[in-house]
C-alpha cells in the first residue's frame, strides 16, 4: 500500500542522522583513542556473543529477547531463546577463567525500555578486566582513560564544535585535565555532605523522613520492604545531581545489598562491611560502574536468586538461574577487578552535548 503524504515527509525527514557528520567524525577519533589506551595498557581486545543463552541477572534490567527459528517456518512456535547482551560481563569474565589476564570490548549492548536524555536502549560500551587488579587499581585506569579522551578531545578546532557546546567541552576539559586527581567519596560520605544524615544501616523509616526532610515525594511503588530501592531513589533525587560538579568523582563503598558482582569487606578495621564497588560522575552524569569481582560462584548464585526473586515478586519475567559463567567460577575464576563505561555519555560530556542523540548517528526513534 503506498504511503500517505504524510507518512511520507515523516520518513523522509528521518532518515537524517540526529548527530553532524563533524560529530560522528570526532566520535570515530575518540573511539581510535579509547583503543589505543588499552592496546598501551597491556590489554587486547576481544570479542564476546551479542546473543547468549546466558544472560546478567539484575531485579531491574530488562533484556531483549530474540527467538531463535532452527526452521523458517518455525516463526509462530519458536521452541528456543536467547538474550542480547545487557553487558558482556557474563562472557568476558569466561575469558578470564580460560587464561586471558588483561582483556577490553568495545561494542554494543541492549536494555530494554531505557529511553531518554541519557539513554537508549542500543548503546555502546566499554567493559574491561585484568587479572590482579582490584577497585583502586581500576579507579586509577579510570581516571587515566578519561584523561586521554578529555586530552584528544581539547584539540578539535573550535571551528568544529558546535557553539553551544564550546563553553561545556571547555568546562569538561578543565575539570578532567586539573592537576588534582579525581575526588574518591564513599557512599554513606555523600549522603552526609548532600543529604545531612549517613545512611549504611539506616532503616526504611529513617529513609522516610530523610525524604519528608527535603520535601520530597516518594513515588508509590516503593515499599516499607524496599531498603535499597528507597536508597536508590533518595541517591537519584539528592545526591548524584551534585557529584562530579567541581571534579569528577568516584563514589564507593556502596551497601553490601548493592554488591551486584563485587566482593564485600570493611573498608577499615571496625567499618560496616561495603561493597568493593564504584562509579564515576562528572557533571551529575553517572559514566560507570566497576568491581573488585566476586569469585566465590556459591555466593553469585545466592545473589542470581535474590535477584530472580524481587523480579518475580515484581512481575517481572523470570531470568535463567544458571549460566556458563557459574561453571566458569566453579572451574577458578582469578581474583581481577573491571570497570563497564557508557562510552556515548563520555563522548557526549567530552564534546559538550547535553543528549545522547547528538553523538549517535540513529537513536532508537530513528533505528
Amino acid at each position: 500500500m503506498p504511503l500517505q503524504n504524510s507518512e511520507r515527509k515523516r520518513f523522509m525527514s528521518d532518515f537524517h542522522p540526529t548527530a553532524s557528520l563533524t560529530t560522528l567524525r570526532h566520535r570515530a577519533l575518540l573511539l581510535k583513542a579509547i583503543r589505543r589506551f588499552f592496546d598501551d595498557a597491556g590489554y587486547f581486545e576481544v570479542e564476546t556473543p551479542l546473543l547468549s543463552q546466558d544472560i546478567v541477572v539484575d531485579a531491574w534490567l530488562e533484556p531483549f529477547v530474540a527467538a531463535f527459528l532452527p526452521r523458517a517456518e518455525d516463526w509462530q512456535r519458536p521452541t528456543d531463546f536467547r538474550y542480547l547482551q545487557t553487558s558482556p560481563e557474563f562472557a568476558m569474565k569466561r575469558l578470564l577463567a580460560a587464561g586471558a589476564t588483561a582483556i577490553y570490548q568495545l561494542g554494543k549492548v541492549f536494555r530494554n525500555g531505557e529511553v531518554g536524555q541519557r539513554h537508549n536502549p542500543e548503546f555502546t560500551m566499554l567493559e574491561w578486566y585484568r587479572v590482579g587488579d582490584d577497585h583502586d587499581d581500576q579507579m586509577r585506569l579510570t581516571e587515566e582513560l578519561v584523561r586521554c579522551v578529555a586530552e584528544v578531545a581539547a584539540v578539535f578546532p573550535e571551528s568544529e564544535i558546535l557553539e553551544e557546546w564550546r563553553l561545556r567541552r571547555s568546562q569538561f576539559g578543565t575539570r578532567v585535565l586539573s592537576s588534582q586527581p579525581f575526588e574518591r567519596l564513599a557512599y554513606d560520605d555523600a549522603f552526609q555532605r548532600y543529604a545531612g544524615r549517613w545512611v549504611l544501616g539506616a532503616s526504611t523509616s529513617e529513609l522516610k523522613d530523610l525524604a519528608v526532610k527535603h520535601q520530597l515525594v516518594a513515588p508509590p511503588s516503593l515499599t516499607d520492604e524496599d531498603c535499597d530501592g528507597w536508597l536508590n531513589w533518595l541517591l537519584a533525587e539528592l545526591v548524584e545531581p551534585e557529584l562530579g560538579r567541581e571534579r569528577p568523582t568516584f563514589l564507593h563503598g556502596y551497601p553490601p545489598s548493592q554488591a551486584a558482582l563485587a566482593r564485600t569487606s570493611a573498608e577499615a578495621p571496625g567499618e560496616t562491611s561495603v561493597a568493593e564497588r564504584f562509579e564515576l560522575y562528572i557533571d551529575g552524569v553517572e559514566l560507570c560502574n566497576g568491581y573488585h569481582e566476586l569469585t566465590d560462584a556459591a555466593v553469585l548464585r545466592q545473589r542470581i536468586q535474590e535477584q530472580l526473586d524481587v523480579r518475580v515478586a515484581a512481575g517481572l519475567r523470570p531470568l535463567p538461574a544458571e549460566s556458563r559463567l557459574l561453571d566458569a567460577m566453579e572451574a577458578g575464576l582469578p581474583p581481577c577487578a573491571g570497570n563497564a563505561l557508557g562510552v556515548d555519555r563520555l563522548i557526549m560530556l567530552a564534546l559538550g552535548a547535553t543528549h545522547l542523540s547528538e553523538v549517535i548517528a540513529f537513536p532508537f526513534d530513528r533505528a
